[in-house]
């Protein structure tokens, strides 16, 4: 079975999550950590629990999700994944981060591209990538049915949906992948956004004014 750990990172408030199951054996999804004290709360929570972890996924490669990949590459010797499509913000990212006033050490060469409906496997468990452009090129969720639960990213939040005036953004593309990539799922699927809190997809059906 999956626990899902949530850290909230950076000045964005992303939610970075660790998934790991009874193998101990461990992800992280859209590592944030971006300065020394958040870099220790994740380790600390991985050695204090005897986790391993073995892939490092990022669901789109806006500034914000990707802060904590070069501590992960040096930590855990582990580059991160993601979809080819999202590739190109990082030849930006640098100049973006530092227009917020934050900083990226480095950034890692992918270990590996995400290709849409794969299944990303650890341990016991596993997660299928689903592709939904919109807020961003190469924007991808991951799903699990057997817990009922997905990773979002920042498609869609509890009762919004990702941004779409950045570049590569569409709203009427961002509302495509959200109905035919994530409306299709059970109601009672709980839903795990970039940020903020978590919600349900018949929570999101009902109540959220973007897609209702």
């Amino acid at each position: 079975m999956i626990t899902i750990k949530t850290f909230v990172f950076n000045a964005f408030m992303v939610n970075t999550y660790l998934l790991y199951d009874e193998t101990r054996e461990a992800i992280i999804v859209d590592a944030g950590c971006a300065d020394e004290y958040e870099e220790n709360k994740l380790a600390d929570f991985i050695e204090s629990n005897g986790l391993k972890l073995v892939r490092n996924i990022t669901t789109h490669c806006h500034v914000d999700h990707i802060l904590g990949n070069a501590f992960i590459e040096s930590q855990y010797n582990i580059r991160p994944e993601y979809h080819k499509a999202s590739g190109p913000f990082l030849f930006t990212a640098k100049e973006v981060a530092a227009t917020f006033g934050q900083e990226i050490t480095g950034i890692p060469e992918a270990e590996r591209f995400l290709e849409d409906e794969e299944m990303i496997k650890w341990g016991a468990s596993e997660l299928k990538v689903l592709l939904a452009p919109g807020h961003a090129d190469g924007s991808v969720c991951l799903y699990n049915k057997e817990q009922g639960f997905v990773l979002t990213g920042d498609v869609m939040f509890a009762e919004s949906i990702g941004r779409t005036d950045l570049p590569s953004g569409n709203y009427n593309l961002l509302i495509e992948s959200i109905q035919e990539k994530l409306l299709t799922l059970p109601d009672n699927t709980i839903v795990y956004p970039g940020h903020g809190p978590e919600t349900s997809i018949g929570h999101e059906r009902k109540y959220n004014p973007f897609i209702r």
